[in-house]
């Protein structure tokens, strides 16, 4: 695996430095005054913490690492915020929502149609969701160093905030009776997309103002993740366009 830092005080540095951490991974029972501070380290920047067997730890490094083994990030993440401010006055606002696409693929997929469709940033959880590693930013063709990445503690509470400031959350399950078509996307847009296999999940989908569905004529009755993204979002621009 790429970016890798480890060892219980090299990986502390690395956060303290400001460094952005993907995950860590820590020896399942690990514990012991200096890891009790590295977990208090990380629950205070927000990182999450997966813990392991010792095993996996020694497949990822042959070096010391003392239990710990920090995955970097290999882009910088932004603020929801600086999502916000760098949308051009002139455009409306589209931003994905990702409610725990769990699939690097996908992730990259979805990345390549929203930079190409001109949405202005992605929203993923910081739980569930799909790291950005290599094989994320080569199925992103580039797309995921260019476009707004900001990762949320809560997908929930982070729709209600953008609600709050005039967007409209347009969910997209096939169980809908609404179809894709009939939903206005000319306005402050934010679009969310579920999980591979369960789809959204109940309370975001409760907070969403609208919920829309690709009409489907073959047997199989659903469209991967990363290509119904790519169908909201060319709909989002083909309204626009001709708004």
């Amino acid at each position: 695996m790429d970016n890798l830092v480890f060892g219980i005080r090299p990986v502390a540095e690395a956060i303290e430095a400001g460094r952005q951490i993907e995950k860590i991974y820590m020896r399942k029972g690990a514990d012991g005054q200096l890891i009790s501070e590295l977990r208090d380290l990380c629950f205070r920047h927000r990182i999450r913490i997966q813990e392991v067997p010792i095993e996996k730890l020694n497949h990822l490094t042959r070096g010391n690492h003392q239990g710990v083994v920090a995955q970097i990030a290999a882009i910088d993440y932004v603020e929801l915020s600086d999502i916000l401010e760098r949308v051009p006055e002139d455009e409306t606002p589209l931003i994905v929502v990702l409610d725990g696409v769990t699939d690097v693929r996908n992730f990259g997929a979805i990345a390549r149609s929203a930079e190409c469709a001109g949405a202005h940033g992605l929203i993923v959880p910081v739980k569930n969701g799909a790291p950005v590693n290599a094989d994320a930013l080569k199925t992103s063709a580039g797309a995921l160093t260019r476009i707004p990445v900001c990762r949320v503690g809560s997908i929930r509470n982070t729709i209600k905030a953008l609600q709050a400031e005039g967007m409209q959350a347009v969910a997209a399950t096939e169980k809908s009776r609404t179809l894709l078509y009939d939903a206005d996307l000319r306005k402050p847009t934010l679009l969310v997309m579920g999980n591979e296999e369960t789809g959204i999940s109940k309370e975001v989908l409760k907070t969403c103002d609208q919920q829309v569905a690709i009409p489907m004529i073959g047997s199989i009755g659903s469209l991967n993740v990363s290509a119904a993204a790519a169908v909201l979002l060319f709909e989002v621009m083909r309204q626009r366009i001709h708004d």
